[in-house]
């Protein structure tokens, strides 16, 4: 029996099992939780669909089953506290199970879901429910993020609706409570929306100024068939483990729409902090067979003695949030045998560029263009660059794929982020090798221009992440009387390891070894930690700010 996904997907590959091209098809109704999660609640009811662990040890597990129903109730929970198709509903669940039947009882509503993060300030608050219009929260029944909420309210008179989960708290409706009472039925309406209706939600990261609201519609879900069937290579009959906050649009990478098209299992971990050795255990005990995970994660493993475990359950890894440094695809490939399949994407979009199902990964390559968008490189003035040569990674958009989005929400509708010329602009810069290989350079606003010469922070910070001692790292360009702007290095160091004027001249004297001698750091500075968005992407622009206002 096919996939659910090869009812809404035409997709052609090569002899090699590599994507060529994919297609879409769907009705102008489309939506996820009538189409594929009550589709497969009766197609497969008694298959896993999720596998919930606490770090307290709780297990729940859920099958196709079970989220179709959960997902009823929720709806009508959602319909009997006034949220109707069209309202904006935010959703600070954290990895709680909680997140994935709420989100597909939104979808059955027609109201528009947006995910957020636990960490949000009250100021943080504000500005989003007041930016997107917010009518309804759930939350986690957890502090501080209550608090935050309740001081926002004065300030966000478009929020009416409160809902909690875990516990009882005035002025809150309780959403397990709710959930539990409210009828398993919930019908299809002739009008409960329509496939270009916005569905989704979510503040960009916000490197630089205030977080934008990237928007999505119903379609959205069949654009990620891409993400996990031939970049996650999820297995129908596996266990599928991608690390992220439900806050994060990682999650609807790797935690729902694509891995429930192709009818996988997902297991998610809900922890506080993150401790390797725990996500490593449970690998182990579960066997997960593929993962996903951001750089960060990785290099944390592989400080760890990973001959402890047994990771031979693993059979599929992937890598994308930031750019990936070869030392850690190498030293992770020697101690499990898994090659890291680098990608790159946004929110605004799918998986863009990657090294998909079939390829031979090139270590610090991001991969090819998915066939599911016209992607490309070009210069300033909008001419495609050579191979070799600099350019920003723009997509062309006079016919945008499902994954695609519409444009940011801006003062109550959508405004396209694209002009006549067609062509959506990612901000970030790469360069292709003669082969069609994409190599990441950084932000536009990241790159160094020093004594002449274009330098992109990431390839030396490849160079440095290969010493034993540097846990992360962070370049960027330091205002210079002589130069202009010299290279600055921000690192931090790994445990057991304290900083001294050797260390600076032993990282300045590999880097002019192992790379031009232009490009080394000439400021080495050793810091605890990095600054870096809501999800875990380092904040260059505020070492830049910072360095700036101590010149």
């Amino acid at each position: 029996m096919e996939l659910i996904y090869k009812k809404y997907v035409i997709d052609e590959t090569d002899e090699n099992g590599v994507l060529k091209s994919i297609k879409f098809k769907y009705n102008d109704d489309f939506n996820f939780g009538f189409d594929v999660i009550d589709a497969l609640g009766d197609k497969i009811p008694g298959k896993r669909a999720m596998v919930w662990v606490s770090e307290r040890g709780e297990e729940k597990v859920f099958t196709f089953r079970d989220i179709k129903v959960y997902s009823s109730k929720a709806a009508n929970y959602f319909k009997s506290l006034g949220i109707k198709k069209g309202d904006r509903v935010m959703l600070i669940l954290k990895r709680d199970y909680q997140f994935w039947y709420a989100i597909n009882g939104l979808h059955k509503v027609g109201a528009i879901a947006i995910p957020a993060t636990h960490l949000l300030t009250k100021e943080d608050l504000i500005y989003r429910f007041n930016a997107a219009g917010v009518k309804a929260v759930v939350c986690v029944g957890e502090e501080p993020i209550l608090t935050s909420i309740e001081n926002a309210l004065p300030h966000s008179p478009t929020v009416t609706i409160l809902s909690i989960t875990k516990t009882h708290r005035k002025g809150w409706d309780n959403f397990d409570d709710g959930v539990e009472k409210a009828s398993d039925y919930f019908p299809r309406s002739a009008n409960s929306n329509k496939a270009d209706d916005l569905m989704l939600m979510y503040f960009t990261s916000g490197t630089t100024g205030y977080p934008k609201i990237s928007s999505h519609s119903f379609t959205y879900p069949l654009g990620h068939v891409s993400t996990a069937r031939f970049w996650h290579n999820v297995d129908p009959d596996g266990l599928h483990l991608t690390v992220s906050d439900t806050g994060w649009a990682k999650s609807m990478w790797g935690k729902l729409y694509g891995q429930w098209l192709c009818e996988a299992c997902i297991f998610t971990y809900d922890y506080e902090k993150f401790v390797a050795h725990d996500i490593l255990t449970l690998i182990q005990k579960y066997k997960i067979t593929t993962f996903c995970a951001p750089p960060t994660i990785y290099r944390f493993f592989i400080k760890e003695d990973l001959s402890k475990y047994d990771l031979s359950c693993l059979k599929y890894a992937t890598i994308a949030g930031e750019a990936l440094n070869p030392e850690v695809y190498n030293q992770f490939l020697k101690h499990t045998g898994v090659k890291l399949m680098e990608a790159y994407g946004q929110t605004e979009l799918t998986v863009t560029v990657g090294n998909f199902v079939g390829m031979t990964p090139k270590p610090g390559s991001m991969g090819k263009p998915n066939p599911q968008y016209d992607v490309d490189l070009i210069d300033e003035h909008g001419n495609s660059v050579r191979p070799g040569e600099i350019g920003e990674i723009v997509v062309y958009t006079h016919n945008p794929a499902c994954g695609f989005f519409k444009g940011y929400y801006i003062n109550g509708k959508v405004e396209p982020a694209w002009g006549e010329d067609n062509i959506y602009h990612t901000g970030d810069t790469a360069w292709k090798d003669e082969d069609g290989y994409y190599w990441y350079v950084g932000r536009t606003d990241d790159l160094i221009k020093s004594s002449g010469y274009r330098i992109g922070p990431f390839e030396i910070e490849s160079v440095i992440m290969e010493l034993p001692y540097v846990l992360e790292c962070a370049v960027t360009g330091v205002p210079d009387p002589i130069r202009g702007t010299v290279v600055k290095a921000t690192i931090v160091l790994a445990k057991g390891y304290e900083p001294s004027e050797e260390l600076k001249k032993d990282v300045q004297n590999y880097v002019k070894k192992h790379t031009a001698p232009y490009k080394y750091p000439r400021i080495v500075e050793f810091v605890s930690e990095l600054p870096k968005t809501i999800s875990g992407k380092i904040r260059r622009v505020e070492l830049r700010e910072k360095d700036k206002k101590q010149g």
